[in-house]
């Protein structure tokens, strides 16, 4: 199903972009932060861009993991740099699928775990996981954490989430999960705690920090560097503030489609992690609510780059939960209506998104 889905969007794309005369491969391969990750992958870092504005893009804001797997496919296959990309992000998405079907499957069933993989490849931004992006892999590398944090596999769980924080900046959301599960774990134990609830709680941000701390010894600043880094792209946590004034310019001024549509995604993302702290029926564990309060913390706390919040939270799957068990529980046909509708929205929406909306995605 998952795959149905993203084949659909990418045809319902390729179409279009054959109808106007655009190359389908380069709007996989080269849309905004796709040119810096494939730059990076063959060149190393070491770009920066400065603009009259003041802002400076450095490519340092970028996190290791995915160009390095994309330079690693390059040396061993003949495949340029844009299919490698592609393939490496493709690949990712499946294994996020996957993972996401084990974990929906462990908390809720079956059923509601392939309704929950569909739902995630039909969101509005997942036009995404097709794209040369680094949100597949975060969702793989986390996903897996936290089904090996519900089975007891701390090593794995502390592992993988050093890997998902090579992948993205908000990979310090599963950092955090696995940290609070070993810190609850560890309380509940007490003197009988195993070392590998420790060694999980260690390696966890091992990923994230490294990268910071690599990023700041690289620009004379240890601990503030990579933080200097990213204001240069105007991005910062200011606890909301640059999203409030988005939200105002939206409901005061005309804008593009894509601002309401991100003022909207992001407060239905909201209202889920409401419904999953109030539902005590299906309320999912303690590791699975930090990683997508954190997620989601960081999206809306975030300032610098509106439109891209939706793509920002594309890791938050845990948030559809509620909506997999409502549409699990609903007469088929209910289900049908609402998941084709969903399809036409998520087909239309990233179509729009690569082909006519002017900010960065």
């Amino acid at each position: 199903m998952f795959a149905a889905a993203r084949l659909t969007g990418l045809l319902v794309l390729c179409l279009w972009a054959e109808h106007v005369g655009r190359s389908p491969s380069q709007l996989l391969t080269r849309t905004w932060d796709s040119v810096w990750y494939t730059r990076i992958a063959a060149d190393g870092y070491g770009h920066t861009l400065h603009f009259t504005d003041g802002a400076v893009h450095s490519d340092l804001a970028f996190f290791p993991l995915y160009p390095g797997l994309v330079r690693a496919v390059t040396t061993v296959l003949p495949l340029t740099g844009d299919t490698a990309a592609l393939l490496v992000s493709w690949a990712a998405a499946a294994a996020a699928a996957f993972a996401i079907y084990l974990l929906g499957e462990r908390l809720q069933g079956r059923t509601t775990a392939a309704v929950l993989v569909l739902l995630w490849g039909l969101l509005p931004h997942s036009v995404v996981l097709s794209l040369a992006y680094t949100e597949p892999l975060l969702t793989a590398f986390a996903a897996f954490s936290l089904y090996a944090v519900l089975t007891g596999r701390w090593l794995w769980a502390g592992s993988l989430a050093a890997l998902a924080g090579l992948s993205r900046p908000n990979g310090i959301a599963i950092a955090a999960a696995v940290c609070v599960a070993a810190a609850y774990e560890l309380w509940k134990r007490r003197a009988h705690a195993p070392w590998r609830l420790w060694a999980a709680a260690v390696v966890a941000p091992l990923g994230w920090g490294g990268y910071v701390l690599w990023v700041g010894l690289r620009t004379g600043d240890p601990l503030g560097g990579y933080f200097a880094v990213q204001a240069g792209w105007r991005s910062r946590f200011d606890l909301g503030a640059d999203n409030l004034l988005n939200v105002r310019d939206v409901a005061l001024r005309p804008t593009e489609l894509a601002s309401p549509m991100t003022a909207l995604i992001v407060t239905a993302a909201v209202l889920l992690f409401a419904l999953l702290l109030v539902d005590r029926e299906n309320r999912p564990p303690l590791p699975v609510l930090v990683y997508a309060g954190v997620l989601l913390l960081i999206a809306v706390g975030g300032g610098g780059f509106f439109e891209s919040k939706p793509r920002f939270l594309l890791p938050a799957f845990p948030l559809l939960l509620p909506l997999a068990c409502a549409l699990t529980k609903a007469r088929p046909r209910a289900a049908i209506v609402v998941i084709t509708a969903l399809a036409g929205l998520s087909c239309c929406y990233g179509t729009y998104l690569l082909m006519l909306a002017p900010m960065p995605l």
